[in-house]
């Protein structure tokens, strides 16, 4: 390859295009193959049908992971496109950027975490109840329940993970819906999780191909969460019912802020919070969240030391 093509390769409108082009071709694969699922399985057969799937999406994977390798990062790193840097490379993060990056990630792990089974703290202090009758707690004498009371009272181990939390279900005769926890915010939390954690780690690059590579995936998650509803809808490949879609949504927190799960926005949100969210779960997301934008948002500026003059003026420059 010249030289003269090798930074054709290397420029930001090819780059641009890698980061558009390879994560589009993802999402019209599974957009047609799924589109089309009982017409293939009718010509090919099942097991042809996922065959045919699974080897057209291994090759859009290997086209997203190839341009970003080979073509969006390159490009980043071995020549300095003025246009395309938000700020100086390895300047710290401008704080608008970094406040944007925790939103992000902190939404995006904290779907995920609601996701996971209920963490609860392994010691457990119980008071316990006597087991007496009423006949013989009304023999002894206050001394002895008394006693009694407090042997019981005492520090139990129990498992860090809580199973029994309560999740969305119809109510008898499926004709009414009792929403609860994740997916009142979203019908589809781990498409909606993958994307907000793109847009997240987007917002701490400068290079602007590479922020849209880490964005693509929130247009993952709308097309395919909206297309994956419409064939549920249809019966294709899963079932939703009217209930179920009548009150909840495929974008995250859009069913409350409509006041389709039948009452207000502000009591949606107050039952989600108050009574639903898991809170160890939710504070060990926003933990790493931070502990992630805070690491990664101080910048790797040579020497260590302070950023240069001109990585503190386009920094400043971005963040007014």
């Amino acid at each position: 390859m010249s030289a003269s093509a090798k930074i054709l390769s290397l420029s930001p409108a090819n780059a641009i295009k890698w980061s558009v082009g390879s994560w589009s071709l993802f999402i019209a694969e599974n957009y047609i193959l799924s589109e089309n699922r009982t017409a293939i399985i009718a010509a090919v057969g099942d097991d042809n049908y996922h065959y045919i799937y699974g080897l057209c999406s291994t090759l859009a994977v290997s086209s997203i992971v190839y341009g970003y390798q080979y073509k969006i990062k390159p490009a980043s790193s071995s020549v300095n496109f003025p246009g395309m840097m938000l700020w100086a490379k390895n300047a710290p993060v401008p704080l608008p950027a970094r406040i944007a990056a925790f939103v992000s990630m902190g939404l995006g792990l904290g779907l995920v975490s609601q996701s996971v089974p209920k963490l609860q703290i392994p010691l457990e202090y119980r008071n316990g109840n006597i087991s007496a009758t009423a006949n013989e707690a009304s023999a002894s004498s206050p001394a002895a329940r008394t006693a009694d009371a407090e042997s019981s009272k005492k520090w139990k181990v129990r498992c860090p993970f809580d199973f029994t939390d309560g999740k969305s279900k119809s109510l008898e005769g499926g004709s009414a819906i009792t929403l609860h926890g994740v997916e009142r915010i979203s019908r589809h939390p781990g498409l909606w999780s993958f994307g907000l954690l793109g847009l997240g780690f987007s917002f701490l690059s400068p290079f602007a191909p590479i922020r849209i590579w880490l964005s693509m995936p929130m247009m993952v998650a709308w097309i395919g969460g909206g297309h994956t509803d419409s064939r549920h809808r249809r019966g294709m490949g899963g079932e939703l019912s009217r209930d179920m879609d009548a009150v909840t949504s495929n974008v995250p927190f859009w069913a409350m802020l409509s006041g389709r799960q039948g009452v207000g926005a502000m009591d949606a949100f107050g039952k989600l919070l108050g009574e639903e969210v898991k809170g160890l779960n939710g504070l060990l997301a926003l933990g790493v969240a931070a502990s992630f934008v805070a690491s990664r948002g101080r910048g790797r500026v040579p020497g260590g030391g302070a950023s240069s003059s001109s990585a503190r003026l386009m920094g400043s420059r971005f963040g007014r």
